[in-house]
């Protein structure tokens, strides 16, 4: 039991390991490199972006391959390499090239928010999806969306996700107009990392808090339940007597 429990810990930490390697290599290190490489081999500033950015559209259709399934985040950033390749090249601007960021980031902030209207928010989508909704953890986690507490909780995430995802795309495209060409290559492979890093750890903080106030909620009901039934008690002995 113990040996399964060590391997399976093991099997984990190599995944999330493999994860943020993929990360680094595909996404932040290897493109800023390539770009830097490319530039002094000579090449242009739209033909060095459109290379670089050959890497994470690598590692998008890996993914793709290897999970055998449509992921809607990974169409999302191999459109908007399309969308800023197709850009830059006919236009010869990679300011325009340096906008596709922006696009997929711009349009999950807008699925995020247009998700409220309808009957899961995205955010919950999501967790499902990643916990298998056919997985044990899945179908408790599922059962949870009859409490309106539960409820509210991944609807303020998906609001708070679309409107940070706006936002975070609007700054691309000021930071790509006011700074220089690598700069704004820089801050667009960086930036995305982070805002998703502070958003999963206000989800982390905010749901423990949640959590210890639904617990004392259930507390206090169990003892208001208790009082209750103690006086019910108290006077059926009453009127025995």
């Amino acid at each position: 039991m113990t040996n399964t429990a060590e391997q399976t810990t093991q099997t984990r930490d190599y995944s999330r390991l493999r994860s943020v390697a993929k990360i680094a290599v595909f996404d932040i290190a290897g493109p800023l490199v390539a770009y830097s490489l490319l530039r002094r081999a000579g090449l242009s500033t739209v033909s060095a972006l459109v290379l670089s950015g050959v890497l994470p559209g690598i590692a998008v259709l890996g993914g793709l391959i290897r999970h055998r399934r449509i992921d809607a985040v990974g169409i999302l950033v191999l459109a908007g390499i399309a969308v800023g390749t197709v850009l830059g090249l006919l236009s010869g601007s990679p300011r325009l090239f340096l906008m596709e960021g922006s696009v997929p980031t711009a349009v999950f902030g807008a699925l995020c928010l247009g998700s409220l209207w309808t009957q899961r928010p995205l955010i919950y989508r999501f967790a499902l999806e990643f916990m298998g909704q056919d997985s044990p953890r899945g179908r408790e986690f599922g059962s949870l969306w009859q409490y309106r507490s539960f409820r509210h909780i991944f609807q303020l995430y998906t609001l708070v996700w679309g409107i940070v995802y706006l936002l975070e795309a609007a700054a691309r495209v000021v930071i790509i107009e006011t700074t220089s060409t690598g700069t704004a290559l820089a801050v667009s492979k960086v930036m995305p990392y982070a805002v998703a890093g502070l958003l999963v750890g206000w989800m982390v903080l905010y749901g423990r808090r949640a959590r210890r106030a639904g617990e004392r909620e259930a507390a206090h009901a169990a003892q208001l339940q208790a009082a209750q039934a103690a006086q019910a008690a108290q006077l059926a002995i009453s009127a025995a007597s």
